[in-house]
């Protein structure tokens, strides 16, 4: 592993991990929706869709990697770390996933180009880092880091002012 992949890859331990703290200590009220968004419940995978999550769509080329996967389910909080490969350009990747992102209401903010494209989504309750690295043998490698608060039904999450401004 190179000096600048085991800095991404730090620093995407870290924002994760922040995420999850961040995610399991929100306990603020406000008078909102209590109703769950398709996808949040625990269905099994889609083709198409990421894990069960109905709204980060994927192009049908990039297939799941099982073993680089893993999901977290909790009383308030879901997420995960979900892995995909497939023979995709690169930035088509980059550009398909922006686009359907965004058509899903997913509001961009972050990107960073370096040997690997990371990308930053969020919604009230929910953020998605994803990293497209391109591999070997013309396969282009594709990253979700996801994490969904439940508890934003009783509390704003904690990027909720980010979507205000």
């Amino acid at each position: 592993m190179t000096k600048g992949t085991k800095s991404m890859a730090l620093m995407l331990y870290t924002v994760l991990m922040v995420l999850l703290l961040q995610a399991g200590c929100t306990t603020f009220q406000y008078g909102g929706s209590s109703a769950v968004e398709p996808g949040d419940s625990a269905l099994p995978p889609v083709s198409g869709f990421a894990d069960d999550i109905s709204d980060i769509i994927l192009p049908t080329e990039m297939e799941w990697d099982r073993k680089k996967s893993i999901t977290i389910k909790t009383e308030s909080f879901r997420g995960g770390i979900w892995h995909y490969v497939g023979k995709v350009e690169v930035l088509s990747l980059k550009d398909f996933m922006i686009k359907a992102m965004q058509d899903n209401k997913w509001k961009l903010v972050g990107e960073a180009t370096s040997e690997n494209i990371l990308l930053a989504f969020i919604k009230p309750n929910k953020t998605c880092m994803m990293v497209i690295e391109d591999g070997t043998m013309g396969k282009t490698h594709l990253t979700l880091y996801v994490t969904i608060d439940k508890t934003a039904a009783v509390g704003p999450s904690p990027f909720a002012e980010v979507l205000q401004n």
